[in-house]
């Protein structure tokens, strides 16, 4: 009875250890946001430094599978090339030591000192009241790894269970027993920080802990291999990436394992720091070693995979160079606008058609489309942060703030084609069918957007006639407020649940239609302006 009441208490505490460990992650990624991703997104080709944002990142937020599968969704956005994402993989092995070599030199003794100082910061109400619950997580992870140690501690008068857990095990069967429960509680610094804390108690022999480590390494990659289902082909050959070097790392030391197994319980060594410092060699040298072979390792996952086709055609972002100068900066946006809204305008096409059908296939690729917009848009904005700084001339800064205007339109744009997917979302967790009727003015408003999308898209390059605007914009709100009028009698109906669908649709419609209009008119007015400066530059040169 005793000994159940021992195991309960330190069930209890690895639960605290995994809640908190999740919620320090959480917390990281909340307080860092979109300067997390972008982090893990301004990974140069060179592969090295993707090693070190890996690294460093996974430190942070103590979960190699969170950096793997942030990796991944990045890829699969197209803001990262899977060659790239490589480095990063490669790194965030090296990152998930952090949490070995703090239990192993005991400085989870701190726990307490975080714990109280992460309550001080949240309670008092200054500017650095936001790291409060990171503080806070950080020493609960830690003080949760001191509860299961003096949970089981009284396991240590247990001869029967000291002699079950401290035998020898045949090294491939650890290395099961830690790629299965890893890949049960998804995270491998559960099982590396329980297989030090045990080792330290004296109730698990460093030679089946080693090879306990080396499977959590093969675990973890279950989460990203569940995540890439519905992916690009870029984004699984990231996961496939990830899963092979971890499967490859063990490997690789396996021989070595089975060599000298037998001898680790022999090493002078506090165990426990012998442990983390295996750990820590076993990643850093696996990392090293896929690094110079990197090059053949990713042609044997394209070969593998195949080079394969992006669902949908990535834009240009915009790349920030101090080397030049304000008019190409401007040209080079100005063509990246009428990019954009032309990506903007299939988005419409593809979220009109996941409203008007109930094809899942369609209704994922607007979903997709449309995330890899929120990457776009954060993006430019951070471009346009970083120009701003560095214009000085009274012209060009207007011209910049036109530009940024223009920008925001298009921006503007995408968020009301967001709503009409988001509402197209709701219909469908509420199990919402729409009627012939409703459908057929939906499809009448869709038909005349994508008319205005059309007519402002075929009058954005330079040289081209602007449209009539005013006309198209009365045109199109007239079926506008025909809709509206159609509606009223669908609403006084109370069985017609899909009315509250148009509403949504129309109103919807009518935003996306004013804002389609204010670019049009802005970009439109830009055009006169540049053709009268043109005209004036050549009456001069006469």
């Amino acid at each position: 009875m005793e000994n159940i009441h021992i195991l309960m208490a330190g069930l209890t505490a690895v639960v605290l250890f995994v809640f908190g460990l999740e919620s320090f992650s959480k917390e990281i990624e909340r307080i860092s946001g979109d300067r997390f991703r972008k982090t893990l997104g301004s990974a140069t080709r060179i592969p090295i430094l993707g090693v070190l944002i890996g690294a460093v990142v996974t430190a942070f937020i103590q979960s190699s599978s969170a950096t793997s599968v942030i990796t991944i969704s990045l890829v699969n956005a197209g803001v990262l090339s899977f060659k790239n994402s490589v480095g990063i993989i490669f790194g965030a092995n090296v990152g998930t030591t952090i949490t070995a070599q703090l239990v192993a030199f005991k400085l989870t003794a701190f726990a307490p000192v975080f714990i109280l100082f992460g309550f001080l910061l949240t309670i008092i109400k200054t500017r650095f009241s936001i790291f409060g619950k990171t503080v806070f997580y950080f020493g609960f992870v830690f003080f949760s790894l001191n509860l299961i140690a003096s949970s089981l501690q009284p396991l240590q008068q247990n001869q029967s269970f000291m002699q079950l857990l401290t035998q020898p095990y045949n090294p491939l069967f650890a290395i099961l027993m830690g790629c299965l429960f890893t890949a049960i509680v998804q995270s491998s610094s559960v099982t590396t920080g329980l297989a030090i804390i045990f080792t330290q108690q004296g109730l698990l022999s460093l030679e089946n802990a080693v090879p306990l480590i080396m499977g959590a390494n093969i675990g973890t990659t279950a989460t990203a291999l569940i995540s890439v289902f519905n992916m690009d082909i870029a984004a699984k050959k990231t996961a496939l990436c990830h899963f092979f070097f971890n499967v490859g790392g063990v490997l690789l030391f396996l021989p070595l394992l089975f060599l000298y197994g037998g001898k680790l319980n022999d090493v002078a060594m506090d165990p426990a720091i012998a442990l983390a410092n295996i750990h820590l060699v076993f990643n850093v040298v696996a990392s090293l070693f896929f690094l110079l072979f990197i090059t053949p390792f990713t042609n044997l996952i394209d070969r593998l995979m195949g080079e394969g086709k992006m669902d949908f055609k990535r834009l240009e972002l915009p790349v920030y160079s101090e080397e030049e100068d304000f008019s190409e900066i401007r040209k080079k946006l100005e063509s990246e606008a009428v990019d954009l809204f032309y990506f903007l305008q299939e988005n419409y096409n593809v979220v009109s058609l996941s409203v008007e059908t109930n094809y899942k296939g369609v209704f994922d690729v607007a979903g997709k489309r449309l995330e890899y917009m929120q990457f776009v848009k954060k993006d430019y904005l951070a471009y346009f942060s970083r120009i701003v700084t560095r214009i000085s001339d009274e012209s060009d800064s207007r011209e910049l703030i036109r530009l940024i205007t223009q920008f925001d339109y298009l921006f503007q744009i995408h968020d009301s084609i967001k709503d009409i997917f988001d509402a197209k979302r709701v219909m469908q967790e509420n199990y919402i069918e729409l009627n012939s009727d409703i459908l057929l003015l939906i499809r009448d408003i869709s038909s005349q957007t994508l008319n205005l999308f059309d007519d402002i898209h075929k009058s954005l390059p330079q040289g081209a006639e602007p449209f009539d605007i005013r006309t198209q914009s009365r045109q199109m709100q007239y079926h506008l407020d025909d809709a509206t009028r159609q509606l009223l009698s669908f609403l006084a109906d109370p069985v017609r649940r899909d009315a509250g669908a148009l509403t949504n649709f129309v109103t919807y419609s009518q935003r996306l239609k004013d804002k389609l209009i204010n670019f049009a008119e802005l970009r439109f007015r830009n055009k006169l302006q540049i053709q009268d400066k043109d005209a004036a530059h050549a009456e001069a040169l006469l």
